[in-house]
């Protein structure tokens, strides 16, 4: 059974960095897309980043462009993220997911494989 647990969320004060990790196990291979999304309270889950396995490819919502990097290792099956200059904004539950279809874009929809999500608290 595919499992993705996350780890490495925390509280910071605001222009501090965290970096989250998603370990893979139940498979043999990293699924063929892997994204981090966030939900904040109140608000529908939003995609943040994407990276395929086959070339590394990323893709990034505007609104963490040049601040969060997504990143992988293939060998030991965990994704990153890594998240630099957090701002209050960035509060919310993050979630790892991953699947197997064609396309790596920030649609909830083609996700099929979820972790149970680690909080990240940005606060001064």
């Amino acid at each position: 059974q595919v499992q993705l647990v996350e780890s490495g969320g925390g509280s910071v004060q605001p222009g501090k960095s965290l970096r989250l990790s998603c370990a893979v196990s139940g498979v043999s291979l990293v699924p063929y897309c892997m994204a981090w999304f966030r939900q904040a309270p109140g608000k529908e889950r939003e995609g943040v980043a994407t990276i395929r396995r086959t070339d590394g490819r990323t893709r990034y919502t505007d609104s963490v462009k040049a601040r969060f990097t997504i990143s992988k290792d293939n060998d030991e099956k965990i994704l990153y993220l890594e998240m630099n200059a957090l701002r209050p904004e960035d509060t919310a539950m993050y979630y790892c997911a991953a699947h197997n279809s064609i396309g790596c874009v920030l649609d909830l929809a083609d996700y099929k494989l979820w972790g149970q999500g680690t909080q990240v608290t940005v606060s001064s």
